[in-house]
């Protein structure tokens, strides 16, 4: 940004330094929410292992938790995967922080009503499949179905609003074609475009397209609240399943575009963008909108047409961005001097968690494979597996790369390698748990199994030993990048 003038170098610094304080607000937002909401986890695994069956609460707290530990879980994982990427973002293009921060508020709005309709019990599950909200066979409160209403529409404006500020963003210094890349494709490779603006393009289009689904779905259901017509409950299905999975699909993505700035601080190697990468990208920015289809197999009343483009859709949606990220993580590492540490390690596993999980995400989006497995925990484990060893591990390498950087603080390596160690083995035996229960048929959403499934709770059992690595993992983590944060915010304080 050489060309601007003494003011707007200033306003840009500026713009930048509450960038930071922004992204350690959701840095420590990150560190109080994720210990919560897994050990809500950490409860309905309890549960269904059967070891609270002496003093077992109601049922009804086994869904609720269900419900917020999804949601939350979702919702974290899009607004802090999207901070981090905009905290890299920020060193290309001039954000107007203002507009983040007012974002942020409305969030927290959001998920205290969302809090507020755990304790009320409100439990439809994190998919709240219309009319389920509505028809509670007296669950809990009618009443709770207008709070969930309020948290959706507070939580849409507060996402579309920092999407398009986005693309402002973006807008003010590329134009669409070459923020896309297209001028390498033309073998042209000037301007140079650095990665992170590439990946948050795609993500800023498919972004603002999702949350227009959102308004439709909450249109539909807004008619039912207050007319108490029934509306196509198919039709609200695919709105829903549009929005959740292009934006859980992005909040990966928001990891990737960090991960493509961030690395190269480790392994000392510039990560370029190039014509495979320009490809895959744009692959990417039209076939996640179709991907989702293949969470309505079991909707027979769907065209035969809609199921065989979902299948497609989500063979190449898994291909482009994948292929090209992956290997270009491994020549990353491959026979260079990588500076390891807590945060590369995490970056660096968290992207090999995406490719296995994916792949877990690929075979269940298989029509032959899809018809024995998707109502198993075959589902729950893929999406863990790239949520849980995945895209939360490049956030904690995020945020264990920004306190550091910010704080300059030295890092205790021995306990570092713990903190790894521990996840790792305590994430993927966890999850291993999940794939093992999905191949002997294990249902999901039961909160107790029958007899002929006590294979179930066996491995729910097993799971809990594994569940409490990553507690210990998790504590560790907090104490080490804790003690860095603290210096982070006193040093962003005193500047």
């Amino acid at each position: 940004m050489a060309e601007m003038t003494i003011g707007g170098a200033q306003e840009f610094a500026g713009e930048q330094a509450r960038m930071r304080t922004l992204a350690l607000v959701w840095s420590a937002l990150l560190m109080l929410l994720l210990p919560i909401l897994g050990l809500l986890g950490l409860f309905i695994r309890a549960y269904q292992s059967q070891i609270l069956a002496e003093a077992a609460p109601d049922v009804s707290w086994f869904y609720a938790s269900l419900t917020l530990h999804g949601l939350g879980l979702v919702g974290v994982s899009y607004t802090v995967s999207f901070v981090g990427m905009l905290y890299v973002l920020s060193q290309h293009v001039q954000l107007n922080t203002r507009v983040l921060w007012l974002s942020t508020a409305l969030t927290i709005v959001g998920v205290v009503l969302l809090v507020i309709n755990f304790l009320l019990r409100f439990a439809p599950g994190w998919y709240f499949l219309y009319p389920l909200p509505f028809i509670s066979a007296g669950g809990w409160a009618s009443y709770t179905a207008d709070i969930f209403l309020v948290a959706l529409a507070v939580l849409g404006v507060a996402w579309l609003l920092w999407e398009l500020e986005l693309i402002r963003a973006i807008a003010a210094r590329y134009p669409l074609s070459q923020a896309l890349g297209w001028h390498y494709l033309k073998g042209n490779p000037s301007p140079e475009l650095p990665p992170v603006v590439l990946v948050a393009t795609v993500c800023a289009i498919a972004g603002v397209i999702a949350l227009l689904a959102a308004v439709a779905m909450l249109i539909f259901f807004l008619v039912h609240r207050f007319t108490g017509s029934m509306v196509d409950p198919l039709v609200v299905k695919n709105l829903t399943f549009f929005f959740g999975h292009v934006l859980i699909n992005l909040a990966m993505y928001h990891g990737i575009g960090f991960l493509y700035a961030l690395f190269p601080t480790y392994s000392g190697h510039a990560w370029k963008t190039a014509v495979p990468m320009v490809i895959a990208w744009n692959c990417v920015l039209f076939l996640v909108m179709f991907a989702y289809f293949h969470h309505l197999y079991m909707d027979f009343a769907q065209p035969m047409w809609v199921q065989v483009v979902g299948q497609i859709a989500s063979y190449g949606t898994a291909i482009p961005a994948a292929v090209v990220t992956i290997l270009g993580t491994l020549a990353q590492v491959y026979r260079r001097p990588v500076r390891w540490t807590l945060a590369s390690s995490l970056l660096f596993l968290g992207t090999m968690g995406w490719a296995i999980g994916g792949v877990g995400a690929v075979l269940d989006s298989t029509i032959a494979i899809n018809y024995r497995f998707h109502n198993t925990l075959w589902v729950a484990a893929h999406f863990h597996t790239y949520l849980l060893v995945g895209l939360v591990f490049l956030m904690l390498g995020f945020v264990a790369h920004l306190t550091q950087e910010l704080s300059g603080v030295a890092e205790r390596a021995g306990l570092a390698r713990a903190i790894v160690a521990l996840l790792l083995l305590g994430g993927y035996g966890f999850v291993m748990m999940f794939y093992l229960s999905g191949a002997h048929s294990v249902p999901r959403r039961y909160a107790l199994y029958p007899f002929e499934l006590e294979i179930g709770t066996t491995l729910a059992k097993v799971a809990l030993l594994f569940v409490l690595l990553v507690v210990l993992g998790v504590l560790l983590y907090l104490i080490e990048v804790g003690r860095r944060w603290f210096a982070a915010y006193a040093a962003l304080r005193a500047s």
